[in-house]
């Protein structure tokens, strides 16, 4: 509800991060009461909390260690730290030698880290100079990887991707791709680590967006939903082979791990779990979806339409209204009441909370196509 007093869908989620619906009642309660005892003991010392919530959340996802951090970007930056370690003290990369891969078009976070892997210049522009031992193949092509793995296996310690990518424009890609990532990581003893901060935790219609491929990685990062937007909260997981190249002192966080921000995960955790969320998704994304296509059906300004569970987008003309169609769009949609955010210039992403029920999706439908209708009638009246 805005100052006004005018109501909104929210089809952005924070990122995804409100993904239990903003407030939930359970999860408001469970910080509550931790507020009242104790929010942060630092890593220095043990908390009633941090055991509670490590045991809960690696048995949750069939790890065996979590390293507990606040930020998706801080989660990533982690992964990189403890893959290169991994490369030098177990898989004997000579010293400075490292290689860690990434994929075209990825979002992993705006830190110095985070940046080197992206190959938008908005960016790493004006940031330099870039992290080095990078390097970067098209997402979705197996075969330019193992083509990178054949070349310079022994010196690359770890590949991280976005089982969807949704800072690109929710990209899926193609069936089969994350099972011979996999294959490759095994065959080469390249750590496989998925980006799942906004990917995860029920949002594809499944609790993490890689089980859609039905692999495991060596190493998970979440975020976003895991704090069920009250706080940052993320996570690193992966087994003891991979995380004990991290000894005391070697890294950490002030706030990571805090109390307060195990007992709001563990409760976002068994909310989405009790609740059915990532089955809910899968349900209410195939609706928006079959909505998204008669919409396209209806308005040639829509080029494309795609989604897994509640992550859906739409592409619209590059042509159409000078390239500005997704962004006249949106602010359309936003005066119909469905408050969405394009990316790239040309696509708008749409993810609600995964507690939408079948009524709101279905008015959320309607005005998307009120707002359809009212950009080709300004696109009409700017031609004149």
């Amino acid at each position: 509800t805005n100052t006004e007093g005018k109501v909104y869908y929210d089809f952005l989620s924070g990122y995804g991060s409100v993904s239990h619906g903003h407030v939930h009642p359970r999860i408001v309660k469970a910080a509550t009461e931790q507020l009242s005892k104790c929010t942060l003991s630092s890593r220095a010392f043990y908390s009633d909390m941090f055991g509670v919530y490590a045991e809960f959340i690696t048995k949750f996802f069939g790890y065996e260690m979590v390293l507990p951090m606040n930020t998706g970007a801080e989660a990533v930056e982690t992964a990189i730290k403890v893959s290169r370690r991994w490369g030098y003290e177990k898989k004997k990369i000579p010293a400075d030698q490292a290689i860690f891969v990434c994929c075209t078009n990825n979002f992993h976070g705006r830190t110095l880290g985070a940046i080197a892997l992206s190959d938008d210049p908005s960016s790493f522009e004006n940031y330099g100079p870039a992290l080095p031992g990078i390097a970067r193949v098209e997402y979705g092509d197996a075969k330019a990887l193992e083509a990178l793995f054949k070349k310079d296996g022994k010196r690359i310690c770890g590949f991280i991707a976005e089982p969807i990518q949704g800072e690109a424009g929710v990209n899926i890609p193609p069936a089969g791709y994350f099972a011979k990532v996999r294959e490759l990581c095994t065959k080469y003893n390249v750590m496989m680590i998925c980006d799942e901060v906004q990917s995860g935790v029920g949002r594809s219609g499944k609790m993490l967006a890689i089980e859609h491929e039905g692999v495991r990685p060596d190493m998970v990062l979440l975020a976003k939903a895991l704090g069920a937007g009250v706080m940052p909260v993320s996570a690193v997981l992966a087994d003891k082979k991979f995380m004990d190249v991290i000894t005391p002192g070697t890294h950490g966080s002030t706030f990571g791990g805090n109390p307060l921000a195990c007992a709001i995960a563990i409760e976002s955790l068994r909310v989405m779990h009790e609740e059915q969320l990532p089955e809910k998704s899968a349900k209410q994304g195939k609706k928006l979806l079959e909505g998204l296509e008669k919409l396209k059906a209806k308005h040639s300004c829509i080029e494309t339409v795609r989604g897994r569970g509640l992550f859906c987008a739409i592409d619209f003309d590059k042509k159409f209204m000078g390239g500005n169609a997704a962004k006249e769009y949106m602010s359309i949609l936003a005066e119909e009441g469905v408050l969405a955010k394009i990316t790239h210039n040309y696509t708008l992403r749409l993810s609600p909370p995964l507690v939408i029920t079948d009524e709101e999706l279905t008015d959320c439908l309607k005005r998307m196509g009120v707002a359809a209708v009212r950009l080709e009638k300004l696109a009409s009246k700017s031609k004149l």
